[in-house]
């Protein structure tokens, strides 16, 4: 790390000077200086030019994150176009396949109360794991209490429950009590731009899914053909990918002004010593600060801090 970021910083200093050259001037072997290059160029730090004598050129790091932006949009429409396709599979199964096998393969509920009996069912049978899509989220305290009841019943078995909202549910009041309360319970809990529709899996042998052609939230197909819940297993495993951890869920609000002037000189490209003469903090108080935006954002380095901080707006 610290060979990549030297270099990184010569690059943007002298874009001309040849690469043999900054090798001799860096004390690199050949082996140290082509991963730090390789792991430039995997954090798009780094593109190709014949305008310099290296032959490449250091891209900023505000410019690179606009980049991994930008391709993590085209992801999320390839990702939303498969979604909608695999949808669109399950409907087909439903349709055409699923009445040619034994009623015990599949069954379909109708009414709130009879749902919510089957959920509770569900969550008293997981031994493994529950995973659920919920873009329809009841925001009523009754319904909120009731399913945080259900979901407890699962987490009491020691099963690994993993749930997904829209970013935007979060916003909500209740449902941010509520999803605090889960996470406090167990529950992994992550949030996506967009859910194509609900869904539940319950240990890889049960599927719930919303009926097709019902009004939302009136009736449910349950789906025990393995091959049709391993189809709704990765649909869910798709979005989990693509999710992240709200910061409301780790116990940290937006950042204050110290805070928030670190990921600006972060995203400039400043290294921890030249952030702390510029604020005049000594480099362990950067190193704390830096420390804790990359918890309080979920992050698992600092790039993919400066990624998650553009997202929320917070530089």
């Amino acid at each position: 790390m610290e060979t990549s970021t030297a270099l990184y910083a010569r690059l943007l200093a002298d874009p001309g000077c040849p690469l043999d050259r900054l090798r001799e001037e860096l004390g690199c072997e050949e082996g140290e200086f082509a991963r730090a290059l390789d792991g430039l160029r995997t954090l798009g730090l780094l593109e190709a030019t014949t305008a310099t004598a290296s032959g490449v050129a250091a891209v900023s790091v505000d410019t690179a994150v606009r980049h991994l932006l930008a391709d993590s949009d085209h992801r999320l429409t390839a990702l939303l176009g498969e979604a909608r396709r695999t949808h669109e599979r399950v409907e087909h199964l439903h349709r055409h396949y699923l009445p040619l096998r034994t009623a015990a393969a599949h069954a379909l509920v109708r009414g709130p109360d009879r749902i919510a009996a089957l959920l509770e069912d569900a969550a008293r049978a997981a031994r493994t794991e529950a995973l659920s899509l919920r873009p329809g989220q009841d925001q009523s305290e009754t319904g909120l209490a009731e399913k945080l009841a259900r979901e407890r019943i699962a987490l009491a078995h020691r099963v690994a429950l993993r749930t997904i909202y829209p970013a935007a549910a979060l916003q909500q009041s209740t449902v941010l009590a509520h999803v605090q309360a889960l996470t406090a319970a167990g529950a992994s809990i992550r949030v996506a731009h967009t859910l194509p529709l609900w869904l539940i899996v319950v240990d890889s042998h049960l599927a719930v899914l919303p009926a097709p052609g019902e009004p939302p939230g009136t009736a449910a197909v349950v789906v025990r053909d393995p091959a049709v819940v391993s189809v709704v297993r990765e649909l869910f495993e798709h979005f989990w990918a693509a999710s992240w951890v709200p910061p409301a869920l780790l116990g940290r609000a937006a950042p204050d002004d110290r805070h928030r002037e670190v990921l600006r000189l972060l995203a400039a490209g400043l290294t921890d010593q030249a952030i702390g003469r510029k604020l005049e903090i000594s480099d362990r108080t950067v190193r704390r600060l830096v420390a804790d935006l990359t918890a309080a954002l979920g992050a698992q380095s600092r790039f993919q801090a400066g990624v998650h901080a553009s997202r929320l707006g917070w530089i």
